[in-house]
């Protein structure tokens, strides 16, 4: 099978025919303000439920298992202070990340009017997408799930339920740091609790019998003598559920942390390295040629951020102020 590349549908879309603004419909009558986005897609409502279930287990394994029965007070209270607002911000991040626009062009604004008041001069082109029938912007792809172009789209992410563009591209990063951030915070503390607890239950089990670390040994004759069972004579008080229990919410609690602290260790990494090249991922899956400035490292981030650095970069509550970047320009 013969492969067209990619610049041959931009030759494609060079020729006048292929615009044919008669064809297209002007665009709705724009919402009022503040309308909220929201991509009504089965699959990606059910994998963003499916992501508040998976914090949300966390929260109560951490808390009700691991937290709340130990009797180590400040131990309880300072990790159960940093785990609790870690999930906080994940989620407040996930949300801004699946309801902020992510950089949409106005659907049907290949009209015949648009194109006129753009004003184009001989040599100047304009490119056309076929799907939502809108005039694009230089780096704006089309988006099958959300049946729009979206402006230096990077991929639509099911997880957020939305695509990963200009607009959202801070939340979705931060998203992707703070689980990151909970699954390793709950890994360590499972990790503590299995040492601490398996510990105390096998001092406690000799303690009950008048048996020394040393006379272990003896425990099964102990055992046998007094014909109690483990679990009758286990004194610990690391969890308020039976110990099967308490062991199974534990091994899912780690298999979940652990496997979305490499995915999400992962997704952030690339996104890092997206924003400082400057390059999305279509775009680099693409190989597209670069056609706008290069800039530096840190702008990049800035641009992505907001103007200057400061805590709100960190914050899913402060909205990117982009400075005085350029607006896009239809006109090539």
């Amino acid at each position: 099978m013969m492969l067209i590349p990619t610049h041959h549908f931009r030759d494609i879309e060079r020729k006048p025919e292929y615009l044919q603004p008669e064809k297209c419909v002007p665009p709705p009558y724009p919402g009022p303000a503040g309308t909220m986005w929201f991509i009504r897609d089965g699959c990606g409502i059910a994998c963003a439920i499916v992501t508040w279930f998976l914090v949300l287990y966390a929260e109560f394994v951490v808390l009700f298992v691991m937290l709340i029965p130990s009797r180590d007070y400040v131990y309880s209270v300072i990790n159960g202070t940093v785990f609790n607002l870690l999930a906080f911000l994940a989620l407040a991040s996930h949300c801004r990340a699946m309801l902020t626009d992510p950089g949409a062009v106005p659907k049907g604004n290949a009209t015949k009017e648009f194109i006129e008041s753009l004003q184009l001069k001989p040599g100047q082109v304009v490119y056309k997408c076929p799907k939502c029938c809108s005039i694009k912007p230089d780096r704006a792809h089309h988006c099958s799930v959300c049946k729009r172009c979206i402006r230096k789209m990077d991929h639509h992410c099911p997880w957020v339920n939305n695509c990963v563009g200009e607009n959202n591209q801070k939340y979705f990063v931060l998203f992707t740091m703070y689980i990151a951030l909970i699954s390793l915070h709950a890994l360590i503390m499972v990790g503590f609790h299995f040492l601490h607890c398996f510990e105390e239950d096998w001092t406690n089990l000799l303690q009950a019998y008048g048996l020394s670390k040393e006379g272990t040994a003896q425990i099964r004759v102990a055992l046998h003598a007094k014909r109690q069972p483990f679990t009758k004579v286990s004194l610990t008080e690391c969890s308020s559920f039976s110990p099967p229990t308490t062991v199974i919410l534990l091994i899912l609690l780690c298999f979940e942390a652990l496997l979305f602290l490499i995915f999400t260790s992962v997704m952030f990494g690339t996104q890092v390295h997206s924003i400082c090249t400057d390059e999305t991922g279509i775009e680099q899956l693409k190989k597209e040629e670069r056609r706008w400035a290069k800039k530096t490292k840190w702008m990049n981030m800035k641009a992505v951020f907001g103007h200057p650095f400061s805590l709100g970069w960190a914050s899913p509550f402060a909205t990117p102020d982009q400075g005085k970047a350029d607006p896009y320009q239809y006109v090539v």
